[in-house]
């Protein structure tokens, strides 16, 4: 085989060096407080039967879409899916892609246009960035969760635009991946609507977790209409795949036609869109009782930080993603592979994925994780740092 070009392997080394090195791991037996799957849907035996029955029950029978939505692949479960989306997030339509990823992607690189000004949180996810760096417009950054950092950024470049004609947009995130925090949702709307700005707020890792019923932060707290575009995905608190663009009828004509991530890839399987929509359903059906849990477990969790004198080393969170930070990609490194050996399956997470010098163990914590699990972890953890 053909090896790596040098200057490709001189950046691999210099992963190396900073303890910075990327590596699959298979996953094990050990307690979970690493995936996403906060309530357990992943794993539920119950889902998965319901998604094969509904297989049945719409009498479809394949294995593969047979090409992208625009081609042959959008199946009738694609409408079934996307009125129920609708419906269950309070938005006018939704429309349906691959992953998060993809519709960020799709969003981001299509929607601003040049002369357009995108103003982002400085800690927004990967996907948006890389959507932007595709886009025409030019994009800020502002501080985290910070309003009046944004409106610093948007009084001093907007006066600098040379455009006549513009669009001004404000990014977010209701729940930030890495850090568990929420930015003041309300007053972002508030800002954004009386100046005629577009907000835009990623939900990826509040729905299923937050709002009565698992709907996310934006429509629990009835910000709904007061939003442009809302990102929301089914791989976390869903425990399945797939994500979706929610907003108005035109946003979801816009993105069909000009969204390349959407229209040049393969549709998703029947068997993933039937999973989505069980999972939607499924949560209804189990009520508050699963994220009632789930939010039992944050708060112990928070009362043993506070027990074990750790305040200082955990970025302040009320969702399910917790960052304890530790300095340094090699103690942090450590510390998980402490952890790891006593049964507790928790990553590093380091630079470049979050700043240099707030590398950090993140702990996800789920619906089935026991008192006893966190209590256990929370003690060896103040012995570790």
């Amino acid at each position: 085989m053909i090896k790596l070009p040098g200057k490709l392997k001189s950046f691999l080394e210099t992963r190396k060096k900073e303890d910075a090195f990327r590596t699959l791991q298979a996953t094990d037996g050990s307690i979970d407080f690493l995936s996403n799957d906060y309530l357990g849907f992943a794993t539920n035996e119950t889902l998965f039967s319901k998604t094969f029955q509904l297989l049945l029950t719409e009498s479809v029978a394949a294995n593969g879409s047979g090409g992208s939505r625009l081609l042959s692949g959008n199946h009738k479960l694609y409408s079934k899916l996307e009125s129920q989306l609708a419906t269950f997030y309070k938005s006018n339509v939704a429309l349906v892609f691959n992953s998060g990823y993809d519709a960020n992607m799709g969003l981001f690189s299509s929607v601003p246009q040049k002369g357009d000004l995108v103003f982002y949180d400085e800690f927004i996810h990967a996907s948006i960035r890389e959507g932007l760096r595709l886009s025409n417009a030019k994009s800020y950054s502002f501080s985290h969760n910070n309003l009046s950092s944004l409106k610093e950024k948007i009084e001093l470049n907007t006066a600098r635009n040379e455009y006549e004609e513009y669009t001004v947009y404000i990014v977010t995130e209701s729940v930030f991946s890495m850090d568990g925090d929420s930015p003041d949702l309300k007053a972002f709307a508030k800002y954004s609507k009386s100046n005629g700005y577009y907000l835009i707020v990623d939900e990826a890792h509040a729905v299923g977790v937050f709002g009565d019923y698992g709907e996310g932060l934006v429509p629990s707290l009835k910000l709904e209409k007061d939003v442009f575009a809302r990102t929301v995905t089914f791989g976390k608190g869903f425990g399945c795949h797939g994500a979706a663009i929610l907003g108005a009828d035109d946003l979801k004509d816009f993105l069909v036609n000009f969204a390349k991530p959407f229209i040049y890839t393969t549709a998703l399987t029947p068997h993933t869109l039937a999973t989505i929509i069980t999972a939607h359903e499924f949560l209804e059906e189990l009520g508050k009782e699963p994220k009632r849990i789930l939010m039992e477990n944050i708060e112990f969790f928070k009362k043993q930080i506070v027990t074990h004198k750790l305040e200082e080393s955990f970025i302040p969170s009320n969702s399910a993603i917790q960052g304890c930070i530790i300095p340094g990609s090699k103690s942090a490194k450590q510390v998980a592979k402490k952890l790891l050996d006593k049964g507790f399956n928790i990553k590093a997470v380091l630079a470049p994925t979050v700043p240099k010098g707030q590398e950090r163990l993140r702990i996800c914590l789920h619906s089935y994780n026991s008192k006893e699990e966190i209590g256990l972890l929370i003690k060896l953890l103040a012995g570790y740092i």
